[in-house]
């Protein structure tokens, strides 16, 4: 070990300000001579006086605005489903009893089945499925109810 291999650990931390009598900043407590940042804390979101950003922005309000906020189905590829036996009812009751997908998630948000992979046995699905994966369903010699 050489003193030029340790670790350095010079690393100051941050000046707690205005910690009374204790803290070797007495009076302004380190803040300078008045002023508005001598003074208590002002918000997070404040501007210099200008107009905040928040209300600089336009309202979002009305129907299909906050489409970011919107969740989407659980998904499932078609590889997965290789798990159940052959000639199954595939609905959320199975997925959630063979624990391949999170019961509350499921109720919450849905199940949505896409086409990765391959599946080799029949199965009847009750799902919303994609394009790619109802033909593989078809294909392995399964069918599609929707609900």
């Amino acid at each position: 070990m050489r003193l030029n291999n340790l670790t350095k650990t010079t690393v100051k931390g941050k000046r707690r300000l205005g910690q009374g009598h204790g803290s070797g900043r007495v009076k302004t407590g380190g803040r300078g001579t008045k002023g508005q940042n001598a003074r208590s804390s002002r918000p997070l979101s404040f501007e210099g006086g200008a107009l905040p950003l928040t209300k600089r922005l336009p309202f979002r309000r009305g129907k299909g605005k906050n489409k970011v906020f919107k969740n989407k189905p659980v998904i499932i590829n078609v590889k997965v489903l290789n798990l159940l036996k052959k000639d199954t009812t595939v609905d959320l009751k199975t997925l959630v009893s063979h624990n391949i997908v999170d019961p509350e998630e499921a109720k919450v948000y849905g199940v949505k089945i896409l086409g990765d992979g391959a599946i080799k046995i029949p199965l009847t699905v009750k799902l919303p499925t994609s394009k790619g994966a109802a033909e593989k369903i078809k294909k392995a010699g399964g069918r599609l109810e929707s609900e």
